[in-house]
């Protein structure tokens, strides 16, 4: 009896555990705990059935099963380098590179096998499309505008594979060596033919600053000479003025005056031991002051 009791206790304890073990496998299968940075696409019986989130999930042991697990972080293509020609037949290596993250992971599993590998030659054609459309200066100088050309393309073109281009750059444009040696004479002639044309609106502007200056010197002599005139007018008015009021003796004792002042001048030069005196020099200080007196 006791042989039988144990073995029924023996039984009923297996059997409540493997009834725990089957529903720690249960649990086991059916809760998923899926990383911030990832998603899980889940099949039933081979079939897309969901993708489950970040955090805790539930799905239908022994039936569903994660069959990808796939990240939703920012990825980095490789540098890539492919030929190009512009629209003027000048061959160039471009280097590209491409930033993307996974939005809809379903679309990027079950559509295309390769992602990176379809990006990378979806942006080679692309880049190639679009230097072709464009002349080697502008591809040089409107880098900014070709970049954001190749993202909006890339987008369009990806779009169906659920994955959203964050960012494209365009990280170096290298010319073969005959083209550096011919755009370097280009640069060289155009510096030549800068530097010609300052000098020669440097050599204009000179002349044209020599000639405001003459022209200004001409004016305010043209000036001086108007005020002369006005004062010699004027002086001779007053003179004039005088003989009409005072007679010939006015006149007679300015020219007597003038004779005094030439005198004087003539006398107080330097260097001057000899003096030549015209012999009616004291006449014409006699005169002055006779007139003078008389006037009074």
């Amino acid at each position: 009896m006791d042989f039988e009791a144990t073995l029924s206790q023996l039984g009923q304890n297996g059997f409540l555990i493997a009834l725990a073990i089957i529903i720690l496998v249960v649990l086991f299968k059916g809760v998923r705990i899926v990383p911030q940075s990832e998603k899980f696409v889940v099949e039933r019986f081979g079939r897309l059935k969901s993708v489950l989130g970040p955090g805790l999930n539930f799905i239908v042991p022994f039936l569903d099963r994660v069959r990808h697990r796939v990240s939703v972080l920012e990825r980095q293509l490789p540098t890539n380098s492919q030929d190009a020609i512009t629209s003027d037949n000048v061959l160039v290596k471009v280097d590209t590179s491409v930033f993307y993250r996974i939005t809809e992971p379903a679309k990027t599993v079950y559509r295309i096998r390769d992602v990176d590998a379809a990006i990378s030659t979806t942006v080679a054609g692309i880049v190639r499309a679009e230097i072709g459309q464009m002349e080697l200066d502008e591809v040089q100088s409107n880098r900014s505008e070709l970049i954001n050309a190749i993202k909006s393309a890339i987008e369009v073109a990806v779009d169906d594979w659920g994955v959203e281009v964050t960012r494209a750059e365009l990280l170096d444009v290298n010319l073969d060596r005959a083209t550096q040696d011919a755009m370097l004479q280009q640069l060289n002639a155009e510096r030549a033919r800068r530097a010609q044309v300052t000098e020669a609106e440097g050599y204009k502007r000179a002349v044209e600053l020599n000639a405001d200056a003459e022209l200004y010197s001409a004016e305010q002599a043209a000036k001086a000479r108007r005020v002369q005139a006005d004062a010699e007018a004027y002086a001779t008015g007053v003179v004039a003025r005088a003989i009409a009021k005072n007679g010939v003796e006015a006149a007679q004792y300015q020219v007597a005056l003038k004779q005094v002042e030439a005198l004087t001048a003539l006398g107080g030069g330097e260097g001057k031991q000899t003096i030549l005196v015209p012999s009616n020099a004291m006449d014409a200080f006699s005169d002055a002051f006779k007139m003078l007196k008389g006037s009074k």
